[in-house]
């Protein structure tokens, strides 16, 4: 039941993001929801790897090059889903910043 809430919780972040960050295009809650649980199987699958590769560069920027790993995994999944579309680049950095805090707030008002 937490998970299922958790993911219900992450869409209503995105949504909401989607609504603020202009280079977003979301085509409704039910594309938030798959966008959501794409998010989360390439930041389980391919953002591990990602990581152990980008170490040292991240090391170097004192874990600031993980927000350039989120974007480019916003992009990804972006591109997987279907009625989910990222601009670009800069967007996909700003929306992943905001999608962070959004999705915190919502996670603390929760429970």
């Amino acid at each position: 039941m937490k998970l299922i809430a958790n993911w219900f919780l992450n869409a209503l972040a995105l949504f909401i993001v989607s609504k603020i960050v202009s280079g977003i295009e979301l085509r409704g809650f039910g594309a938030a929801l798959v966008a959501v649980l794409v998010i989360g199987l390439v930041n389980a699958l391919v953002k591990p790897i990602l990581l152990i590769l980008t170490l040292p560069i991240t090391i170097l920027t004192l874990g600031l090059f993980t927000f350039v790993l989120n974007a480019l995994m916003l992009l990804l999944a972006s591109n997987l889903v279907n009625g989910f579309r990222v601009d670009g680049f800069w967007t996909a950095l700003v929306a992943s910043i905001l999608l962070s805090i959004v999705s915190t707030i919502l996670h603390a008002f929760v429970g």
